[in-house]
């Protein structure tokens, strides 16, 4: 009897995976839009020469990548009126310089011309304090208590207010992850941010980068995170488009997405004991 019960649960189980189908809902699409990824990021130690900004454009959903952009006249000029031009590479979308200076607190202006329009921003160069040796670890981390997480910290400028972006990169994650921090309960102190997965195991490498963001990308980032789904809190905020710092001086109503953003930045290798 045993037998014949689980018998008929398996044929219905099996009945139940035969009948699925695949959905596609009939979804409207926007007008495509300009996307610039304008990330000027400069590691300590390094010239920061060698730079890339990419365009691309919006999609539909089901469209397993999103279209890039050639045929764009690109460049960065900082406040000596130097202009560091971005030339389109072999990689479709790619722009890339090869002889930029990046200068701390220096501020730089961004121009890209397209199908008769000219896209603008300007952004200043952050600095980034050094990630400490120190880095600690524990079993107990996570929302559950039960977690592997590490913790690293970083000494703030007590002079000025300051604003942190840091990024994780690891083997069980397809995707590097994002925080933010600010100064504002820390100044001049020793800081410090943590990071936990219920996937982290002895062993895993991680990949530690800390970047020095302005104000205004703290703002913008904050709410694109929170626009992705990326929030921890009982109350999420609704997805919404997010404006960044780039402005259509042609048509201003033809706006791009995008962020024209210079970090310098600060990176950590780090394995889990």
């Amino acid at each position: 009897m045993k037998i014949l019960i689980r018998f008929l649960i398996l044929s219905f189980c099996a009945s139940l995976i035969s009948c699925e189908k695949t959905i596609d809902v009939d979804l409207q699409t926007a007008e495509p839009k300009l996307v610039i990824d304008a990330s000027i990021d400069w590691t300590k130690g390094t010239t920061g020469n060698e730079q890339k900004i990419r365009l691309s454009t919006t999609t539909d959903y089901y469209n397993p990548a999103f279209p890039t952009v050639s045929g764009a006249t690109i460049f960065i000029t900082n406040t000596a009126n130097t202009v560091f031009n971005f030339v389109a590479s072999t990689k479709a979308g790619e722009y890339v310089c090869s002889n930029f200076v990046p200068v701390i607190g220096d501020t730089y202006t961004l121009t890209v011309k397209l199908n008769g329009s000219t896209y603008t921003a300007v952004e200043t160069l952050i600095g980034v304090p050094q990630i400490e040796s120190n880095i600690t670890q524990t079993a107990t981390g996570g929302m559950t208590g039960d977690e592997m997480e590490i913790q690293f910290f970083y000494q703030d400028d007590g002079t000025k207010d300051n604003y942190y972006m840091a990024g994780i990169t690891s083997t069980h994650v397809a995707f590097t992850e994002y925080s933010l921090e600010s100064d504002e309960m820390y100044q001049g102190k020793m800081m410090f941010q943590f990071y936990s997965h219920e996937d982290l195991k002895a062993g895993a490498p991680l990949n530690i980068k800390l970047y020095g963001i302005s104000k205004r990308f703290f703002d913008f980032f904050g709410k694109t995170l929170l626009a992705s789904g990326d929030d921890t809190g009982p109350f999420p905020a609704t997805p919404a488009k997010v404006r960044g710092n780039i402005v259509n001086q042609t048509d201003a109503k033809n706006y791009a997405l995008g962020y024209f953003r210079l970090s310098e930045v600060v990176t950590r290798d780090y394995i889990v004991k």
